[in-house]
């Protein structure tokens, strides 16, 4: 079971690393403006959700477990991020982007690039 954990850890991490740096911008580059933000909007919502559901199923390892060390809260930590991330912060960000807000969207979108680099280094700590 803890083998478990870290495959799923290592997971979101993978997931998290390849939308990052492959995902996105070939997105950006392959599509025109129009399609990519399209496309942008479509799939967050999936990145969000299936890394939150890998990140929930973490925790019921480690609550098995009844580990409850730091990783534990760490991996909660990455969980909430994914949950604020999907439900609070990316109706923000379109909502900005559709009334053309530039200044508060990329503000709010760059709370959402440092939320997810926050995230890769905690799952860094967790797999260490």
């Amino acid at each position: 079971m803890q083998q478990i954990s870290i495959y799923l850890t290592s997971i979101i991490l993978g997931i998290m690393l390849f939308f990052s740096f492959v995902v996105a911008p070939v997105t950006f580059t392959a599509l025109d403006e129009e399609n990519a933000r399209k496309f942008i909007r479509k799939i967050f919502p999936y990145y969000y959700i299936v890394n939150l559901a890998i990140s929930i199923s973490v925790l019921i390892c480690f609550i098995i477990l009844k580990i409850f060390s730091l990783d534990f809260y760490l991996i909660l930590s990455v969980a909430v991020l994914f949950a604020v991330s999907n439900f609070v912060l990316m109706p923000l960000i379109n909502k900005f982007r559709d009334a053309k807000q530039d200044k508060k969207f990329k503000q709010s979108h760059f709370v959402s690039v440092v939320i997810n680099f926050v995230q890769m280094i905690l799952l860094v700590i967790v797999l260490i």
